[in-house]
């Protein structure tokens, strides 16, 4: 468990992370087991002189059954499978000009993911718009998730 965090992980030392993912320095997606729990998709997140965590959900330290600091069997590999599916209307905005989809799609799969969820977990359909809206033009100016969050607080705290 993190000492300052709460968060529960599992360290995955720079030797393992470079086996899985040579050179890389940057989260990426893996997949595997834990115990006799499958799972797929979670990213490996760096922490520093090429060493990653694997964060683990509450839902899946509930089903493995093993609180902080115990022995775990752990089997990984990268996820070259996960994806991001598009909703169909993020999908029609983006399609409306060439330009908007490609800067969409160079974004790493999870920048995208942030924006799709973002995006689906609007309880409105005012929400929702608006939503589309902003990620519109943040692709138009080749914005980040994290950037066009900032860029629209900024905006909101000038009003």
């Amino acid at each position: 468990m993190g000492e300052k965090t709460g968060w529960t992980y599992i360290d995955i030392p720079s030797h393992i992370a470079a086996d899985l993912k040579p050179s890389c320095k940057v989260s990426f997606r893996v997949r595997g087991e834990i115990d006799n729990y499958n799972f797929n998709g979670l990213a490996l997140l760096p922490v520093g002189d090429g060493d990653f965590i694997l964060p683990l959900k509450q839902a899946i330290r509930k089903d493995i059954a093993k609180g902080p600091g115990a022995m775990v069997k752990l089997t990984l590999e990268e996820d070259v499978d996960f994806k991001v599916e598009l909703p169909e209307d993020l999908e029609a905005c983006l399609a409306e000009q060439d330009e908007l989809m490609d800067n969409f799609m160079k974004l790493s799969k999870s920048h995208r993911n942030y924006f799709i969820n973002w995006i689906n977990k609007a309880k409105t359909d005012i929400t929702r718009v608006k939503r589309l809206t902003q990620t519109l033009q943040a692709m138009e100016y080749d914005m980040d998730f994290g950037t066009m969050i900032r860029t629209n607080r900024t905006k909101n705290n000038e009003l």
